[in-house]
């Protein structure tokens, strides 16, 4: 007859081997964890070596310089960082309000259900076609449909620096627009599940004390969504930033800082794509690398904030 001894060792017994499975499953967390820091500090302490020699010649005025002139090694990454980021900012300008409107039309019930979940497979179908296609797409197709309407702004609006430039059908605003359906399944699929995840007792309780759809999903479902929406636009952005064929392709690829969205630029990106394969001299080849540093704490400063936004609207929500 089992005592009561013998009923704890048992007991006991039973609780140590889940709190080795806990134990073993924290430390596959913890390890995992640790690789992915391990990489990337790895990533940043070689970039940084490789990078030297530019460091060291031309310090922090390399992120204001304008020259790049390979044959007499000066180098300046300030049109470069002017190209990537504002063509990052003209993506998300386009594509988070359609992005948006996507996930809010396929997760409330505002179109019947088979077309609701059509439209979210035709966007989230987006992201599966390479950026090549995307390039290859926008160079002969998306420059000649652009083209006519940014001569019409340049000859109404050319007074204003944004439209002052003639336009060619490569620049500034093309390679935007261009990122900004690259990038729009990203922001439209993650915004939809968010949306998709704020309970449904919000929404019925917000049309049962009289407000209409339309009201609820402005007053109480976007707000209660906003953090995991910035998120997903801030993981677009990142992508937008990253991206290289697609935006060689349409940029113009000329290191120039100008007003007008109309007008060739260039991206870091681009010109490591363009350019790396051919460097010769060590500095060119550390001016490059000092590119890579730049773009990687770019892209590190964007998830830092992201992180930091999204912890201040959750903390403003309590």
């Amino acid at each position: 007859m089992p005592t009561p001894i013998t009923n704890n060792l048992a007991r006991r017994n039973r609780q140590s081997k889940p709190d080795r499975a806990d134990r073993l499953f924290r430390y596959l967390i913890y390890g995992a964890s640790g690789v992915s820091v391990a990489i990337l500090l790895l990533m940043g302490w070689t970039i940084t070596g490789h990078a030297l020699p530019a460091i060291k010649q031309f310090g922090w005025g390399f992120l204001t310089g304008r020259d790049w002139n390979v044959p007499d090694l000066k180098f300046g990454a300030l049109p470069l960082i002017y190209g990537t980021l504002g063509s990052g900012l003209i993506s998300l300008i386009f594509a988070v309000p359609v992005g948006l409107a996507v996930a809010i039309i396929t997760s409330e019930d505002l179109l019947p259900k088979w077309l609701r979940s059509a439209v979210a497979f035709t966007i989230e179908l987006l992201a599966a076609v390479p950026s090549v296609v995307f390039g290859l797409w926008g160079f002969y197709t998306l420059i000649p449909i652009l083209l006519p309407i940014q001569q019409l702004l340049h000859v109404k609006f050319k007074d204003i620096p944004l439209f002052s430039t003639e336009p060619s059908g490569s620049g500034l605003l093309t390679a935007g627009i261009l990122l900004a359906i690259m990038i729009l399944p990203t922001v439209a699929a993650v915004s939809r599940e968010v949306l998709l995840v704020v309970p449904t007792y919000l929404r019925t309780g917000s049309m049962a004390l009289g407000s209409t759809r339309w009201e609820t999903i402005f007053r109480v479902v976007l707000p209660k969504a906003f953090s995991g929406i910035i998120g997903g636009v801030m993981l677009a952005l990142g992508r937008a930033l990253g991206e290289t064929m697609a935006v060689t392709m349409v940029i113009g690829n000329t290191e120039n800082i100008s007003p007008s969205i109309f007008a060739p630029a260039y991206s870091i990106p681009a010109i490591l794509a363009n350019t790396f394969a051919e460097a010769q001299e060590d500095i060119h080849v550390g001016a490059l690398t000092y590119l890579v540093l730049i773009l990687f704490a770019i892209t590190l400063v964007v998830n830092v904030g992201a992180i930091g936004l999204v912890k201040l609207v959750e903390r403003g929500e309590k």
